[in-house]
């Protein structure tokens, strides 16, 4: 019985694997990892554990550790431009709860980006920052509702005198008035934090904005959607030693214990990809995302942000009200492979957040593949197919996705030849 379970979930796996191969993946938040990246999954590393820093553990044995993990705190340094990082945390929200348990005290005001507004829910009172203080107060937006209105922001920061102002978003398609508020933020000392974890490799790439060199007090993000890594954190900032002694703390033991190893093997040499191939990868997102949202426009779809030419990251907002709302509409697309998400948008009560009007899109998995501009008119095409002519499309999706199987902006052709180090 237990042999028949166990050969269940390998089947799962399998399946798995052969059906997302299929797929035409449009979740903004997942990405895929290059064959030289996943061959180091399983090694001796996913047993081990090494709390604190290089050459400072409570652990014997973590010599080889030691050096990938100092390697990969200097390339995130140089790619950030900034001398402080942290790569210890295992996902973006487990960075900002670092980030949030060393400076915010109960009673503390804390701006957001609202949930239609884009916020992510480690920001809000249901999250992480809910831990520490129950006083969050939501961004007033721009019309549009994809940008801060600064002015009314700085009226009130006046009034209400926040200790922290909290920027980046799920639903993230334009930069954040991290200048514009610089000053005003520096005069009243409140710490601006920048959650890039949607746009971390369009930063590093110099293709979004730079926020640490915008004003921003520390930048947290996870290493798995633009930036093409394994599933971790990271924490950046050029803040002096001693209050870096305070995030070091956040991080361990605050928000982690051991920092699960083989995941970081596998970032340090993503790393290095984004290092080598990381521009190019960023700049043809960038025009994957506007062109599918032009072509979606096209097709007749209600794309959002028309009068800022849409987007400036790997996403894309569409309001699809007139065919069911976003969780319908995600549902039959999955069902003809397209995947994507529901989301809310801008202009919705909360109550909506269950059954949205819109959907999110985010082109960066299918831009590593290997797809470009004809691609994602492709898409735009079968999209309409599927929700206007009410066609079934699965079989085209199948057909068009097996051109693009290999990962591209990788080491995978130069290191063809690098066996696995791994026992399974």
């Amino acid at each position: 019985m237990l042999e028949k379970h166990v050969r269940k979930i390998y089947e799962y796996v399998k399946s798995q694997n052969e059906w997302r191969n299929r797929t035409i993946n449009l979740i903004a938040s997942e990405n895929v990892l290059s064959r030289t990246v996943r061959k180091l999954t399983g090694s001796d590393f996913a047993h081990r554990y090494a709390e604190g820093h290089p050459g400072e553990r409570y652990y014997q044995g973590t010599d080889y550790i030691d050096k990938i993990e100092t390697d990969l705190r200097n390339d995130f340094k140089t790619l950030f431009r900034c001398s402080q990082a942290d790569v210890r945390p295992i996902s973006g929200t487990n960075a900002n709860e670092a980030v949030f348990s060393s400076f915010l005290k109960p009673g503390d005001i804390v701006m957001v980006n609202s949930t239609p507004g884009g916020g992510h829910i480690s920001h809000h009172l249901a999250g992480s920052v809910g831990k520490f203080t129950k006083n969050v107060i939501d961004f007033p937006l721009s019309k549009d509702g994809f940008h801060i209105d600064v002015a009314k922001t700085k009226e009130l920061i006046h009034i209400c005198r926040p200790k922290m102002l909290i920027f980046g978003r799920s639903l993230f398609l334009f930069p954040e008035p991290v200048e514009e508020l610089k000053d005003i933020c520096n005069e009243y000392k409140i710490k601006i934090i920048y959650d890039a974890a949607h746009v971390l490799g369009l930063i590093a790439a110099g293709k979004f904005q730079d926020p640490i060199g915008e004003g921003a007090f520390i930048v947290t993000g996870s290493t798995h959607k633009t930036f093409f890594g394994t599933q971790r954190g990271v924490i950046l900032s050029n803040m002096g030693n001693n209050e870096w002694q305070k995030v070091d703390k956040g991080a361990f033991p605050g928000s982690s214990s051991n920092h699960h190893l083989d995941t970081l093997v596998g970032l340090a040499v993503a790393t290095q990809e984004v290092i080598s191939f990381g521009k190019a990868y960023a700049e043809q997102t960038i025009k994957n995302a506007k062109v599918l949202a032009k072509s979606l426009k096209h097709q007749g779809f209600n794309v959002l942000g028309e009068e800022f030419d849409y987007t400036e990251s790997h996403q894309v907002a569409v309001d699809v009200k007139e065919f069911g709302g976003g969780k319908m509409v995600a549902s039959l697309l999955k069902e003809n492979d397209i995947i994507l998400n529901m989301n809310i948008l801008p202009h919705e009560p909360l109550r909506n957040v269950t059954n949205p009007d819109g959907i999110r899109i985010g082109v960066q998995e299918m831009t590593r593949v290997g797809m470009k501009e004809d691609e994602m008119e492709r898409i735009a095409a079968l999209m309409k197919e599927c929700l206007v002519d009410g066609k079934e499309v699965r079989g085209e999706v199948n057909k068009f996705r097996q051109e693009y199987t290999e990962v591209k902006y990788s080491f995978d052709e130069l290191l063809a030849d690098l066996k696995s180090p791994n026992l399974l």
